[in-house]
């Protein structure tokens, strides 16, 4: 049996977005990745890398209001389940912790629910963003709370109206 390279084919591209630097990676199947700051690493961009930026670039502009990428975030089979549920929140909508362990059918699991949430490897285009406490007081973010509070505003004004 011929062994396989463990050489991964990741590529990464650093897109200059209005809150600041962001790290978009992917392997050559989807996106894995779109973190806050400068990568850490080199590796050259690819297709899927610069689709992602163009998508990023159109959000920020408010002109994409969903986006259409391929994504392959590593986590475990709870941490998607909960990832997938926040890929379903609405556009300028908000939902708290407790209303997304109630969708993934575990209704005291909210505490489990916001630390997925903390663990969500693509920021913005899996809108951890638009998960607030049940208060409706923002809480942690790992862009910050003024980065969480600039995006709500970005997608508040641009929301098409008779939402």
């Amino acid at each position: 049996m011929k062994e396989k390279n463990n050489i991964s084919s990741e590529s990464i591209q650093i897109y200059e977005s209005p809150i600041g630097p962001l790290s978009v990676t992917a392997n050559e199947r989807a996106i894995t990745g779109i973190s806050f700051g400068m990568a850490k690493r080199e590796a050259e961009p690819s297709k899927i890398t610069q689709a992602a930026v163009k998508q990023l670039k159109e959000y920020f502009s408010g002109q994409r209001k969903v986006f259409d990428l391929q994504l392959e975030p590593a986590g475990t089979k709870f941490q998607k389940k909960v990832w997938e549920a926040l890929s379903e929140i609405p556009y300028g909508e908000t939902v708290s912790y407790r209303q997304i362990a109630e969708k993934i059918n575990c209704p005291k699991g909210f505490r489990a629910v916001g630390m997925a949430n903390n663990k969500n490897p693509i920021a913005i285009v899996v809108p951890c963003h638009r998960v607030i406490g049940t208060d409706g007081s923002l809480t942690g973010y790992a862009g910050g709370l003024s980065v969480k509070e600039s995006l709500l505003q970005l997608e508040l004004s641009n929301k098409p109206t008779g939402q």
